[in-house]
């Protein structure tokens, strides 16, 4: 049986999405380390209409970051259609990597959101702070299953309060974190 098509939130104000965004939980991934905390994107509306992305992991200590380009995947559609671009290895960043930005979910407050692409390998539940009311928790996750994802695969993103601020950390410069995550460490 064919998965029915994903619903994206139309009319997403770009300008408002902006700023900081904590992971809640998210599908593991190879692009992210496995012990990572304190996760977090900043996204930043450039000139252009592009967005930059910062995307921000600590691991044993270190602050990870990556930094890649968001753009609407058909400029002329109102869906929360987004690509992002990364270049890999950060360290020495030749490689470009583009993948899916779906905003599947947004309440009218652009408080938390729900972020998946058309594979459904890859979800996030995302907050404007470091952690989200269990109830609405849960409704993004039945919304997640109503869209066709293995909410079992979802996993919690542990945060320290107060979050930790990038100048505060050493930085992962040679890219370490990346080469584990490769691994699967």
């Amino acid at each position: 049986m064919a998965k029915k098509s994903m619903e994206v939130v139309k009319g997403i104000d770009l300008a408002r999405y902006m700023g900081r965004w904590y992971e809640i939980a998210s599908f593991p991934s190879r692009f992210q380390p496995k012990n990572g905390i304190n996760t977090r994107a900043t996204y930043t509306l450039r000139d252009d209409g592009t967005v930059n992305v910062l995307n921000e992991t600590w691991n044993d200590g270190k602050r990870g970051y990556i930094e890649g380009t968001a753009y609407k995947a058909d400029p002329k559609s109102d869906e929360a259609k987004l690509k992002v671009k990364f270049y890999v290895p950060p360290f020495l960043p030749i490689i470009p990597v583009t993948g899916d930005y779906w905003v599947l979910y947004l309440d009218d407050e652009y408080r938390y959101a729900l972020i998946g692409q058309p594979s459904r390998s890859y979800l996030w539940i995302l907050c404007r702070e470091n952690h989200l009311d269990e109830e609405v928790y849960n409704q993004l996750v039945e919304k997640a299953k109503e869209e066709g994802y293995d909410v079992t695969k979802l996993k919690k993103t542990t945060h320290t309060n107060p979050p930790p601020e990038a100048e505060d950390a050493p930085a992962d410069t040679k890219g370490i974190w990346w080469l584990k995550s490769i691994f699967g460490k």
